[in-house]
């Protein structure tokens, strides 16, 4: 949707949303190619010995049609919550390919989720449908609650007591399929929140979320497609950040996708599949990115053929985004969203719109504001919370059956996103925090992002975090737990230097006051740190 422009001012003038009437997202991303180029590559399938599979257009929409066919055949209608557990691979589009196909309504789950979360899910879904694998019926198996919705289960390791074999199911479904006549508004998946601060919630999307993306998608890959773009992206295809930021959009423009299932992120693995698949365009959100830092001379070791780098989940940090430019000769083009709302700010750095420690601005198409709790906009430099105004085709419809809660979504027009941000001058946003990660300590509102992006510029921490920690006097004292670089070890002098390294390079209210070293933080299946635990701990 976005046409190129030689900057940020001429793209906005240009941009028009196109949302037809009747809009389907399995039939835009299979279909629409398969009729034109059967052939066209659509998902690269790497295995963990290099190998690799290769599944066309033609073929996931044939796949998509015969699973379409099977689950109607098995009682699974329009509405109907079909939920996919799967590690990135070519089950995943093909699942969703037929779910959207069929008017039901998607419902990810990441592979890395424990019984509980799975358990909460399915049964506040209300899923009747599972598509799994071994794995995940490990864990179906474990899981005690009442299940009762769940009537149809099939997995891509092959049948067995508890579940269909999806190969099988395929082979007897017919390949002709009529998908659904679907609105842009109809329900097409649900997307529960992270539950960085309190229990998740679906957040139900319509079939126009797809194209609400693209432009969000489009200004950090600097108008993607191009001649030979190809996307990665190690987070969850479960994830928002996977699923529409990567996996859709992708099959929407053609672009070919890198699937790789890995058990645990490895920076050293991760360059040497974008070096080896010549990856061109990849999502690597901040965490992954300070990991990615860990490796000496990436440039040197491999071949990258990186034309752009998105990131976003959580702030990226100016220490980050120098690294970028100076390991990797690419400036990281940060972009903002929630599972709500999604890539509504961006950088783009072709047109200049790239500042170290913001965001970006808003994307064309999306009205984003920093705002003051009565609803009005804040000065620049004027700290608030930011907002985006409906209507808009990336936004939820509705948080699944919280009337109050989506309700309390909203102020007049606009959306809250419970974070604070501040707009400078030149129309960019800075993100500050969650409104319950912002640090009040003796009269001074405190930001972690800051903190953690100078924390992690000392030589021995390779990952921090920052909270407040009550405290009698300053009503909250900054607390940073922090996971050191291999050959280094914890020590009250250590602690003492980090202290004094942030002190002379922030100011005396902002250093942490208490340090707690740790092998680990804990995270998100989509990388954010889970700060509420860690003011728990404090």
């Amino acid at each position: 949707m976005l046409e190129p422009a030689p900057d940020y001012d001429s793209l906005v003038a240009r941009f028009r949303w196109i949302i037809p009437e009747r809009y389907n997202i399995g039939v835009d991303v299979s279909d629409r190619w398969a009729a034109r180029e059967p052939e066209r590559p659509a998902i690269l399938d790497v295995a963990a010995d290099a190998g690799m599979t290769v599944l066309t257009y033609g073929a996931l929409r044939e796949a998509s049609n015969r699973l379409a066919n099977a689950l109607r055949a098995r009682g699974i209608e329009r509405g109907d919550r079909v939920a996919i557990l799967l590690p990135q691979g070519q089950a995943v589009p093909i699942a969703h390919c037929a779910v959207y196909k069929l008017g039901a309504i998607a419902l990810p789950l990441a592979a890395l989720f424990g019984t509980d979360a799975i358990s909460y899910r399915l049964r506040d879904a209300g899923a009747k449908a599972l598509i799994t694998n071994a794995a995940g019926l490990a864990k179906l198996a474990a899981i005690t609650d009442d299940l009762s919705a769940l009537q149809v289960v099939i997995s891509t390791d092959g049948p067995d007591r508890a579940a269909e074999g999806l190969a099988e199911v395929l082979e007897r479904a017919s390949p002709e399929f009529a998908p659904v006549d679907t609105s842009p508004d109809d329900p097409a998946m649900m997307i529960y929140t992270s539950g960085t601060t309190g229990p998740p919630k679906g957040a139900l999307h319509g079939h126009r979320v797809l194209l609400g993306h693209l432009p969000g998608v489009q200004m950090p890959h600097e108008f993607l497609p191009q001649e030979g773009d190809r996307l990665w992206t190690p987070a969850d295809w479960a994830w928002a950040g996977g699923l529409l930021n990567v996996l859709l959009p992708g099959l929407h423009f053609g672009v070919p996708v890198i699937a790789r299932k890995f058990e645990k992120f490895d920076p050293e693995e991760a360059f040497r599949l974008m070096a080896d698949q010549g990856v061109r365009n990849t999502f690597v959100p901040p965490t992954a990115l300070r990991m990615l830092r860990t490796v000496p001379r990436p440039r040197a070791r491999f071949d990258l053929k990186l034309r752009t780098i998105g990131s976003g989940g959580e702030s990226l940090g100016a220490e980050t985004f120098a690294w970028g430019r100076e390991a990797l000769g690419l400036s990281i083009n940060e972009f903002y969203g929630q599972t709500e709302c999604n890539l509504v700010l961006s950088s783009c750095a072709a047109i200049g719109v790239a500042k170290p420690g913001a965001i970006g601005k808003p994307v064309p198409g999306h009205q984003v504001a920093v705002i003051r709790p009565d609803g009005t906009r804040c000065e620049p430099g004027e700290l608030g919370q930011i907002a985006v105004a409906r209507p808009d085709p990336v936004m939820f419809l509705e948080y699944w059956r919280k009337p109050g809660a989506t309700q309390a979504k909203f102020i007049g027009a606009w959306m809250t996103t419970g974070d604070q941000g501040i707009t400078d001058e030149e129309g960019y946003v800075r993100f500050v925090g969650r409104d319950d990660d912002v640090i009040t300590s003796s009269g001074y509102r405190i930001g972690p992002g800051e903190i953690e992006d100078c924390l992690i510029r000392h030589p021995a921490v390779a990952l921090a975090a920052v909270v407040g920690k009550p405290d009698p006097v300053r009503t909250e004292i900054v607390k940073a737990f922090v996971v050191l670089k291999d050959g280094y070890s914890p020590s009250e002098a250590l602690a003492a230097d980090i202290q004094s390294f942030v002190r002379s390079r922030l100011s005396a209210h902002e250093y942490p006051r208490e340090i707690a070293f740790r092998g680990s933080l804990p995270l998100t299946t989509t990388g954010k740190v889970i700060r509420r635990l860690l003011r728990e701990e404090a």
